[in-house]
Parts: C-alpha cells; structure tokens; sequence
C-alpha cells in the first residue's frame, strides 16, 4: 500500500468490552466471526522518498526517508503536522475515547506523596494533589504544619517545565535543583537559599546526565558535554566532562575535574561525594554497562587520584564510607552484584575484600542509620535484608506482600527509614522503619479509587524457543473467563540490565478497570538474574529478547487468556524497538502494535546523541559485517516488507526526545505507510513539548491514555464500553 492511496479499515464490531461473556469458546468465536464491518478510510500524508544509499562492508542499503531525521527542517515539522492531524483524524472515530479519558483521569485523581526524608532541619517530601501536572516539594520543621518549598506547575502555564532533579548542601542551608523543559535531557540548575527560598545568582546551563553532588556548603560537581553545533536535539555527544562549581561564581570559571582530553574519551562520567565529605568517586564510562572509577581524598589539599579499578568490564559505585573504609557495590567476579569494603588508603581491586558476597538473586542495597539494607530479586520479586557494617545479617524485613520494595536511604544518624511497597493492584504505599528493631509500621496509604481487591496477579513461568525458563506475571480481574476473547496488553522491555518488577500505576489500573488482561514477562536482556541474563539478550544474542517475547504471546494465547484478535504488544525506547521487530518478525502473532519512542533504525541509532553508548546492549553497523549483518536483520526500519499485512499499528514519539530522536519513529512509521497491506491502519503520534516521557504533566498524560487504549480497543472491534 503506497501512502499516496487510501487504506480501508475493517474494524470487526466484537460487542463491548464490559458485556459478559459467552457461554462457551465455540459461541464466542461464532458471534465474532458473524459481526458486521464498519469502514473507516484514511488518506495518508505524501512522504517524500530520497536517494541516500549508505554503503556498509561493500553492500549498499537505501536510507529513503533519511531527510526526517532533521528535527529543524520545514519539510520535517510539516511532516509532524500533517501527520498528527491524520491521527487525531482518525481517533476522532472513537466513540468512547472520552470515556476512557475519564477512566483515566478518575484513577490519578487521589493524593500521592512520596516518602518523606531529612536535610538539615526539615523534613521534605513531594506531593500531588491528584490531577496537578507536577508533583510539588514539601517540608515541615519540627512536627510543623508543611509548606511549598519548590511548586515546579509555577516553571510554566501548560506544566512542560517539570523539576528534574533535587539536592542539598551538608548542612540544608542550600539546595540545587534542575529543571527540565519539554522533556529534554539538557537542564538547567538553580541555587536556592532553603532558609529564604531565594534564588541565588548561581545557575548552571547545558547540564545533561548529571546528578548533582555537594561538597560541604561550597559546591557542586556536574556533568555535561560541549553544546553541539547543530540541533541539541539529535546531535552526536559522545564526551562527557566533570566539572566543579563554587557556589557564588560563575559557571565559566568552574573547575575542570574530569574528561577534559581527547586522548580518552568517556560518554559518561559522574561524581559521589561521601556522606562525611572526605572522598570523592568519579565514575567514567563508555557504555550504560561498565565503569572505571578512580578516588580523592578530598581532606587532603594536594591529594592525588587513586585507581578503584582501571577497566570498564565491570560496574562499581560506592555505597557509603566509614571512617578509612569505603563500602563498594559492585559485579566485578560476581554479576548477581556483591558489596566489598577496602581501605581508602589502598582502594585498587586487588585489595576489596567481601562483606556481603554474590548470592544467586540480584542485589540492590542501600544504606540508612549505619546499616545496610539489601534488597534482593527473588524472580523479579523483593526480599529485604538488613546488615550492619560488619557484614553481619541482622533480620529479614518483611514485606507486607508479594511486590516491590523501594528502599529509600538515610544519613547515618537517621533513626527511622522509609521504604515503599507496590505491586500491579496495590497502590504505591509507604512505610516507615525503626532501624534499630527492624519494626516496620503504615505511614502513608494512598486513597486510591482503584480497587486491588477485586483483581488477582500472578507469577507464571513459560518455556521460550530455546527452552528457558521466563517468569511473567498477568493482572485482570477475578471474574475474567478464559476464552480467548479478553483485550489483553503485553508489555516488555529486555535489555540494559533494566528490571520489570510489580509496580503500581494508575494508567495500567484503567485498563485494568476497562476490563483487559495486563501481562508483564521478565525477559532477557534485563537484569532479573544478573549479569548472565542481561548479556544473553544483547548483541548477538538479542534475538532471544524477541524470541521470549513472542513465546509470552503464545502462553497466553495457548491458555486462553486471549487471542491474537484481542492482543496488543507495547513497549517503550528499547521496549519500542522490541515490539516493532516482534511485529516485523511475526506480524500474525497480535491485532494492535505499539511502539512507544523506539530505537528503530539499528544501523544509525550510534549516530544520534548519545546513541554510542548502546552499543553494549546493540553493537554497532560498524563494529564487524558480522555484526551489520545481524543488526539489518532485526532492524524495525530495515525489515518492513512490501506485501505483509502488520498488525494496527500507532506508533508514538515526541519532538523533544533528545534520548531517543524521534526520526527513529519518523522512518519506521513513513515506511510502515508505504507497504502496510491489507486494512489495518498505520499511524504516529507526535507529542509536542514533551521528551522520552520524564516531566510529562498528567494533563498529557490522560490525553494520551485515552488515545492509545481508544487505539487499542476500537482495532479490537470493541463498539462500546
């Protein structure tokens, strides 16, 4: 299908979604097959096709929509324009569309607050009202009544100037905070006096990928690259610098600390400033996978660097110190992560020594009052520890349920710890712990309009192609009959070493609410269980991050959760790029595609920002004709083919990606136009003013929600709800 010819879409009228269900598999599938057709016809925006032929170890491959991937160019924004309205065109058909908006809009409206921590003589804590485009900074003295210390729905009218980041001197006099506009990783940083709540002169531009890391009350170290040339939205940065700023200066005169030649570059670096202000760990990159870490002795005026460990095989940070005793976290000899401790005065590897070895579940500790609390993943499920600096384990601390436990840290003279418990039907809730007896007690449960009651979520495990065991878990409600006809979502992610542990959200709840199955598996690529499984779905390997996606499908469609006529497959950045290959590879296998700002083009993905950085994960069209072979073959853009009917597909980016460009979706979906055959509509979804999906205001958030579930359920053939 060219996209200069109308697609006739045959929408199959299934009945609602709410109605109940048929007696019997055979009468559902005989009411299904008997429903009448409803057509919707669109006519698709003329892309222009070019001429660009990249040559790669000799073989030539076209790269006709390259002319998209400039974000600043006329032809480009009118492309967007032309190409939302098309969409929003087409979900004007909707009839329930607005339903689901209030769906939606009904299950964020309660009060969420975060769990509340200590600086200097204030208690802090962020909180949102309900439908408040960003959540506000609290903080009470005393047992006070709160008060507003930073409401970032002031940064902007429309809420696209969200609060990024926040963090405070040694004693809470001072505070820096970054500031995110339209989504963008590139912030800027303000200095506040937290007695006055004034603004000092202090502020920093151009700052991307940074935390910010005080020293005593008198600086910041920061992270950032040169502002590229071009657009700071898609050009290649690929050397990142450490800097340090002395608070009442200005930002030209901040000291150069780290990565500042070009005889060794790294597209990461970042600093740790100990609790007690003596040590300072820098941590260099190439990748997201890997650091070499190097350490001054900030008590001594004229100390020089020591090396922690020189290569960029193995991950390490630094958890706390004590004294000359640094605590280290990290999977050098051990992928499932272990903690180490080492003296300051010799701290190369050589010299660590165990003090909470590598178990077969992944680790991820914390620290609060001078004990360490080790969260473990128990099958993608959290089991808590509590240590001393001994090493010594002290008590298990029990979770209220089967979920996911976010433990926050504490400074060491802290007496009490918060942690928060969720898992898919129970709303994020906090607790709060005396450390010293392990005793945990309810601080804060949300009243949520949601009712977890009524739902059930459980664990599976499936066999995937080769025959590995991967654990998933399915949420719907109790009464849902198994006979192939319920609208089912799967979402995925697999890689990064990134985890999909139970969590509660409010947009997953309204699908709940509007009757669908919601199925998360835990699939290679990510870092369920450790390094092993993360390394066995990149590269080379990353096929099986597809294959153990497809093999979810089919479990639940074996079973009878649904069919391939009420599946959809979503995920989002390396999740869009795994269900843009699912659906390329097996177009069959689901009714509805959802690729969310998705790594799309595999050949040219290192170009763009700090694409380079992937290349653990991906490997890189440069790399070997081995590794361009392999990445053609999976590559979204790449492996559209004339002919094929693919599932309906919506596609969604946002013109402020600068992590993952949105010519990645521009292409995929220009080519997906091109050759879509059959009725099955072919759409994007541009949001403007908005990025990769941090800071995005709720008022966004609803809109689109009610656009992808309308999406979703209308290819369905669901008439009502």
């Amino acid at each position: 299908m060219k996209t200069t010819a109308k697609a006739l879409l045959a929408l199959t009228i299934a009945g609602g979604l709410m109605a109940c269900q048929p007696s019997s598999e055979e009468a559902a599938v005989a009411e299904t097959a008997s429903k009448k057709k409803q057509v919707v016809s669109i006519d698709y925006p003329i892309t222009a096709k070019g001429e660009v032929v990249d040559t790669y170890f000799g073989q030539q491959v076209a790269d006709p929509y390259r002319w998209l991937e400039d974000d600043r160019s006329e032809e480009t924004e009118a492309w967007v324009k032309s190409q939302n309205a098309t969409t929003q065109a087409y979900l004007a058909n909707i009839p329930y569309k607005e339903k689901i908006a209030e769906v939606v809009r009904d299950l964020l409206d309660y009060e969420r607050v975060s769990a509340p921590f200590k600086e200097g003589e204030y208690t802090y804590f962020y909180k949102n009202d309900g439908l408040q485009n960003q959540s506000i900074v609290y903080r009470s003295k005393d047992g006070g009544e709160p008060e507003i210390f930073i409401d970032p729905n002031k940064f902007s009218e429309d809420g696209t100037v969200s609060l990024a980041g926040l963090s405070f001197s040694a004693d809470g006099s001072l505070a820096a905070y970054q500031t995110s506009t339209g989504g963008s990783d590139w912030r800027q940083v303000y200095v506040m006096n937290t007695d006055t709540k004034e603004l000092l002169a202090d502020k920093l531009e151009n700052v991307k990928f940074s935390g910010l890391s005080w020293y005593k009350n008198e600086g910041i170290y920061y992270s950032s690259y040169d502002k590229p040339e071009g657009s700071e939205l898609s050009q290649k940065t690929d050397q990142h610098k450490l800097y340090y700023h002395k608070i009442g200066t200005t930002q030209a005169d901040d000291l150069k600390v780290y990565g500042h030649t070009d005889a060794e570059k790294h597209r990461y670096v970042g600093a740790q400033v100990s609790e007690d202000d003596r040590f300072l760990l820098v941590s260099a990159a190439n990748s997201t996978s890997g650091n070499r870490a190097y350490l001054k002795d900030l008590s001594q005026p004229n100390a020089g660097w020591k090396t922690l460990i020189d290569t960029i095989e193995n991950d390490v940070s630094m958890l706390t110190s004590k004294g000359d005793m640094l605590y280290l976290v990290t999977n050098h000899n051990a992928p499932n992560r272990k903690i180490v401790m080492v003296d300051a005065k010799s701290p190369s590897v050589e010299n660590w020594k165990d003090l909470i070895p590598e178990t077969k579940n992944v680790l991820s500790p914390s620290t609060a009052g001078g004990y360490i609390f080790a969260e473990y993943m128990v099958d993608a499920i959290s089991k808590v520890y509590q240590y001393n600096l001994e090493g010594e384990q002290l008590r298990t601390i029990e979770m209220p349920d089967i979920g996911s436990a976010g433990m926050s840290s504490a400074k060491f003279d802290a007496k009490t710890s918060y942690y928060t418990f969720s898992n898919y039907t129970t709303p994020t809730t906090i607790y709060a712990l005396d450390i010293e007896s392990g005793k945990s007690t309810l601080f804060n449960k949300p009243a949520s309009k949601f009712d977890g009651s009524k739902f059930v979520s459980k664990q599976v495990f499936y066999a995937s192609k080769d025959g590995t065991k991967v654990p998933m878990i399915i949420t719907h409600h109790k009464d849902t009959k198994l006979d192939g006809t319920n609208p089912t979502m799967l979402y995925g992610y697999g890689g990064f070493n990134v985890s999909l542990t139970p969590s509660f959200s409010s947009t997953v709840a309204a699908w709940l609410e509007l009757g669908g199955i919601y199925a998360v598996p835990n699939i290679r690529g990510g870092g369920e269980y450790g390094k092993a499984w993360h390394k066995a779905g990149t590269q080379m390997q990353k096929q099986n991050v597809f294959d153990d996606f497809i093999a979810a499908a089919e479990y639940l469609i074996d079973n009878k959760y649904t069919s391939s006529d009420y599946l959809a497959l979503r995920g989002g950045s390396n999740g869009g790029l795994l269900v843009a290959a699912v659906m390329t590879q097996r177009p069959d296998l689901a009714k509805v595609a959802l690729p969310a700002v998705g790594v799309l083009d595999m050949l040219r993905y290192h170009t763009f920002t700090a694409g380079a950085g992937w290349a653990y994960d991906y490997g890189t069209s440069e790399q070997s004709e081995e590794m361009f072979e392999y990445l053609k073959g999976y590559s979204p853009v790449h492996n559209v083919k004339s002919g094929v009917e693919y599932p309906a597909t919506m596609v969604t980016t946002a013109d402020h990606d600068d992590r993952v460009v949105p010519a990645h979706s521009f292409k995929f979906a220009a080519v997906l136009q091109e050759f879509q055959e059959g009725n099955n509509p072919t759409l994007i979804r541009i949001e403007t003013d908005a990025g990769h999906g941090a800071g995005t205001p709720i008022s966004k958030t609803i809109e689109q929600y009610a656009d992808i579930y309308g999406f979703v359920l209308y290819n369905m053939g669901i008439e009502e709800l």
